[in-house]
């Protein structure tokens, strides 16, 4: 049977909790540091309860360590990871190989597996292999891989976890691979940065100075929605079913995993006996989620069936959100909309105006279709088509108690010599009470009567079905307050195993023991600044004692883009360089936020920017696939508003855009 993980984002321990009540069987967090998104960090502490509220219902944690991690870095590095490891953390994903190495070398951890961030770039079996060899248990695979892709990839190496997203914003570059906000404005993707490039208007020009297309967000990608394609993911053999969001606010967590944990439901009814939920617990929800009324930029599958257009959204970077009607009627301070929405007292709208821009309003007081907004705004006219990315109603149901997780018990009431016994089991776990009556001939059936007194499990993490509460004794009078003495005191027996409170200290001392030997290497402390640590780490390099592919690694099938811009490696500090210097890696180069670009002086410019979105394509002029025969002049370049210029390589061969800064 295939074990299914729905993944969740955890911005902080409120949204982590908010995700496993809403039926996630796994949370991503990010810790204080280290995690490539800077603004979503957390304490151990909170990790700590997290994991103790998680593992309740068989759910997992996963922390993101998963940014480039310098060699003054590393012993704070190592010493954060043995702490998660304490305190029950699940899986560590990882991306900088340096750290890899450390973790591996040092035996830091004891419970916790290691995952291979998506920042690793990883699109094809060798490269899932390579990080298979080197100790990931789970490969976190590229957003702009289709199903097909993915299921070859399962088919080469059967024996590794795969894991993709399925929901929530994308990257218009391959993850791992995007230097353009080290590049524009000194801070970088890959150490949690990102300044976000991709959402800025452009101008598209050609080699001539033609402007082609005026101020758009041409790297601008709708959101991720595989909502639709979750059980070709399952067959292709993706184990765990990622969404996105560790910056997004506990009702997009609530709405989005209520709405994929409902579907992965139903697809699991479809196949019994061929798939099963990672966690366990049955959810009851006091709403139906609605992923249109949640924070959106438009949806897109991708590339999960291959190239589609229109997976970009030129016009705004924002959230429309759902569209509820066209402006029917105007008057000097209300409008009419023409649809069958129903509005509330606050509700947000917004429209593109003449000028093809996001406006947006407040409805200050509705009446039926009638809305008085706080300020009518100038650009609306009759006929123009409203969009809704602020629900009032549907975020009232949001705030309160819109699920509860409870834990599936079954019962077994039968008779004793002196009295009666209840015992309630779950899973593995299971507790008795016996209680002493004398044995009384009932008047009428007591089935009925002890079966709905026993499911009365009210605020407790507990549920049973009638159909899971079997009466051994329905000719015998078991008085009701028996029956409630007996129901609460194996619930809290029954508890105390499965619901015991965690509370590990983070001991300072065990971690400083367990990296003491690496902090004795004088070589972790050099600063990666230095243009001679490459290849000093390289000339110091040991034999690996892990087990590496049998061919070098430049002979893999990755991109060719590494051979030719080296810095894509992601090379920060110098225990990374040794480990690709072991796997036959030639021409090492320093990461690009370390200068890399230098080390390159053949190249007029640095390569930012790795994309599988094609502006061809996109715009219509794609030959290969039918579109018409572009009339300008090649290169074309994405131009700022500040003047800086970017050029567009189209590479055919691997039916990709690269984006170059020029020197």
């Amino acid at each position: 049977m295939q074990t299914i993980e729905l993944l969740a984002p955890a911005k902080d321990l409120a949204c982590g909790m908010a995700a496993i009540d809403h039926g996630a069987d796994a949370v991503y967090i990010g810790a204080a540091r280290f995690g490539a998104r800077q603004a979503a960090g957390n304490s151990l502490d909170d990790i700590a309860q997290l994991c103790a509220y998680a593992h309740q219902f068989g759910a997992s944690v996963h922390v993101t360590v998963n940014t480039l991690i310098y060699d003054n870095e590393m012993e704070d590095t190592l010493r954060l990871v043995a702490h998660l490891d304490h305190i029950g953390v699940d899986a560590i994903l990882v991306q900088d190989m340096g750290l890899l190495a450390r973790i591996q070398s040092g035996h830091v951890l004891s419970r916790a597996v290691l995952h291979a961030s998506t920042q690793c770039d990883t699109r094809t079996a060798e490269k899932v292999r390579w990080l298979q060899s080197l100790g990931f248990s789970r490969a976190v695979l590229a957003r702009e891989l289709s199903v097909e892709e993915i299921s070859a990839i399962h088919r080469d190496v059967a024996d590794m976890e795969l894991e993709a997203f399925v929901h929530g914003a994308l990257c218009v570059s391959y993850s791992g691979l995007c230097y353009a906000s080290q590049y524009c404005f000194q801070r970088s993707a890959n150490r949690g940065a990102c300044a976000q490039f991709c959402r800025l208007a452009f101008d598209l020009k050609d080699d001539h100075g033609t402007t082609i297309v005026h101020d758009k967000h041409l790297l601008s990608l709708k959101d991720l929605c595989q909502i639709d394609h979750l059980e070709e993911l399952m067959r292709a053999g993706v184990c765990s079913l990622k969404i996105e969001g560790r910056l997004k606010d506990a009702s997009y967590v609530k709405n989005v995993v209520a709405a994929y944990s409902q579907r992965l439901d139903e697809i699991i009814a479809r196949h019994p006996g061929q798939y099963c939920r990672s966690s366990r617990g049955r959810v009851n929800y006091h709403f139906q989620p609605n992923l249109s009324k949640t924070f959106n930029r438009g949806y897109t599958t991708y590339f999960a069936t291959g190239r589609q257009p229109n997976i970009f959204s030129p016009d705004t970077p924002k959230a429309l959100g759902e569209y509820v009607g066209k402006v029917k009627d105007l008057r000097r301070d209300s409008l009419v909309v023409a649809g069958t929405a129903s509005f509330a007292n606050g509700d947000g709208l917004c429209y593109l105006n003449a000028k093809h821009e996001l406006e947006g309003f407040r409805v200050n007081r509705a009446v039926g279709n009638r809305l008085f907004p706080h300020q009518m705004p100038a650009g609306l006219r009759p006929g123009l088509a409203l969009y809704r990315n602020q629900d009032q109603a549907f975020e009232r149901l949001l705030q309160g108690r819109s699920a509860e997780r409870r834990l599936s018990l079954r019962m077994l009431f039968s008779a004793t010599e002196d009295g009666f016994r209840l015992v309630a089991s779950m899973d593995e776990a299971s507790a008795s009470v016996d209680i002493a009556f004398e044995h009384q001939a009932a008047k009428s059936p007591q089935k009925e009567n002890i079966v709905q007194e026993l499911s009365k499990l009210g605020t407790t993490r507990f549920s049973v079905r009638p159909e899971d509460v079997s009466v051994e004794v329905g000719t015998w009078f078991v008085p009701r307050s028996l029956l409630a003495q007996a129901r609460r005191e194996v619930v809290e027996k029954l508890s105390a195993q499965v619901l015991a409170p965690v509370s590990i200290p983070v001991s300072h001392e065990v971690v400083a023991a367990q990296t003491s030997q690496e902090a004795a290497d004088p070589r972790t402390t050099q600063e990666a600044t230095d243009p001679r640590m490459i290849q000093e780490a390289v000339a110091t390099q040991k034999p690996q004692e892990t087990a590496t592919p049998g061919r070098p690694l430049e002979a893999q099938r990755w991109q060719r883009q590494y051979e030719a811009f080296p810095y894509t490696y992601n090379i920060a500090n110098a225990d990374a360089a040794r480990l690709y210097a072991s796997c036959g890696l030639p021409g090492l180069s320093k990461a690009y936020e370390k200068g890399g670009a230098e080390d390159l002086p053949q190249h007029p410019a640095d390569l930012i920017m790795q994309c599988r979105h094609c502006l061809r394509y996109a715009l219509g002029y794609c030959v290969r696939r039918g579109g018409k025969r572009p009339q300008w002049c090649e290169p074309l370049h994405l131009v700022l508003p500040d003047g800086r210029q970017f050029r567009l390589e189209f590479d055919c061969q691997d039916c990709q855009m690269n984006v170059y800064a020029e020197k």
